[in-house]
């Protein structure tokens, strides 16, 4: 399989160009925001904006800037403030509390940027090329930060939308219009299959080692599932008839008062929805978003189908790899900053495969066959989470240049849906 991104070693690994450039990135999306919009915690799984700026900070100064030698750490307690979840380096301050660190301010955590940015372009020019090892940890680093950028926006929406006001994040952009096509099936034979990350350019622990998959004839849906098609399965009772349910799922939109996907609200009679560039009416046309792997099984269930599964999903993006193209998809570099309706293709293509929503699968997330995890801390970074996920695939509209393949494996639990979660239907090939 080609990747979607497929930069050079040279290009990709250790040069202080890139490096400042996805640093550079993470900066200007948080310029819009003010101190308290950075300071802000909305939820337990939701991240201060000054926080992912700390952390990813933190990533660099903690894995690669003591091989510099001669490098003082910026202050002794930010190791303990911006910490995520490596046990193997220490203590840390609690997740659920991140809202409450009103100091360092936003300033100081600019200091604590720039501070890593003048000895890691130290390193980068004078030790990186001698070691490969420390290349691919830059790599890896640069990929951690292009996460937290897209998780930046995710929160701040989510802080944004507690908001009586509904401020925009960014400006209304001038998205794409029209209607959305038919939605069609198209058939794949199956077989045995590759999966996983094959070559030399940069993936994620988790995507590895490319193993041998059987996969049934099936059929998969030629476009994202759209926000009206969604309204008809609210109309028909969809939040209310238990018999298309899991029973977690049932229990979870009951006890969390579910009707609509995150974000909407109706009013007068008219479903309107919080985006980051301010508060409109829903389009029909575009793909829902903000929906739990448990929506979208009950969803594929009353229309009569289910989701793929990551195999599926990914022999599908191999098949349709012609179509799949980053500079044509609706990523974050669109600066449309929400899904897009469906553009118009030929009989039998596949469209929105990347961008638009991180699609869910029927996947659980766990190894892949052969999977060993890292040694050392740095192999926190996926495997630990194998449990109680579920896989999504494709990518979303804020999802940063480069960032994104068709062997990704996002991951989350089944019953969140501030990430950018939407849904493609599949079903079994002899269901025609």
């Amino acid at each position: 399989m080609i990747p979607v991104y497929s930069p050079s070693v040279a290009a990709a690994r250790g040069t202080v160009e890139r490096y400042h450039e996805v640093r550079d990135l993470t900066e200007a999306l948080a310029s819009p925001l003010s101190p308290e919009d950075q300071t802000a915690q909305s939820m337990g799984d939701v991240s201060p904006t000054k926080w992912h700026r700390a952390h990813t900070t933190w990533f660099f100064e903690t894995f690669l800037l003591p091989e510099l030698g001669d490098y003082e750490v910026f202050h002794p307690a930010f190791g303990f403030l911006f910490n995520s979840y490596y046990e193997a380096v220490g203590a840390r301050h609690a997740r659920v509390e991140r809202g409450v660190v009103t100091r360092p301010g936003c300033g100081e955590i600019g200091e604590y940027r720039a501070h890593v940015d003048r000895a890691m372009a130290d390193l980068i020019s004078e030790v990186v090329p001698q070691r490969a090892d420390l290349a691919a940890l830059v790599e890896l680093g640069l990929h951690h930060e292009q996460q937290h950028q897209e998780l930046l926006c995710m929160d701040i929406k989510h802080v944004f939308s507690r908001s009586v006001l509904h401020p925009a994040y960014q400006p209304p952009a001038d998205r794409p219009l029209g209607v959305v096509p038919t939605l069609g099936w198209v058939p794949v034979d199956g077989g045995l299959v590759a999966i996983g990350h094959a070559d030399d350019s940069f993936s994620f622990d988790n995507e590895t080692p490319r193993h041998r998959s059987y996969v049934a004839p099936f059929e998969i849906a030629d476009r994202l599932v759209t926000a009206g098609e969604w309204l008809a399965f609210m109309a028909d009772g969809g939040y209310h008839d238990p018999g298309i349910w899991l029973s977690d799922g049932w229990a979870t939109i009951v006890n969390e008062r579910w009707s609509a996907p995150l974000y909407w609200e109706e009013r007068d009679g008219e479903w309107w929805m919080h985006t980051l560039t301010g508060f409109r009416p829903v389009d029909p046309d575009e793909p829902v978003c903000h929906v739990s792997y448990y929506e979208a099984d009950a969803f594929a269930r009353w229309a009569g189908a289910r989701l793929p599964t990551e195999a599926e999903w990914e022999t599908v993006a191999a098949m349709a790899q012609a179509q799949v193209d980053e500079a044509e998809a609706n990523l974050m570099a669109s600066r449309v900053w929400h899904p897009c309706v469906a553009p118009p293709a030929p009989a039998g293509a596949i469209t929105q495969l990347l961008g638009d929503v991180w699609e869910w699968t029927a996947s659980p997330y766990t190894p892949y066959p052969g999977f060993v995890p890292a040694p050392g801390a740095v192999g926190e970074y996926n495997g630990k989470f194998m449990v109680n996920q579920m896989v999504l695939r494709g990518g979303c509209c804020v999802t940063p240049p480069g960032h994104v393949r068709t062997t990704y494996r996002n991951f989350f639990p089944a019953s969140a849906r501030w990430a950018f979660s939407g849904l493609r239907l599949a079903r079994d090939g002899d269901a025609r």
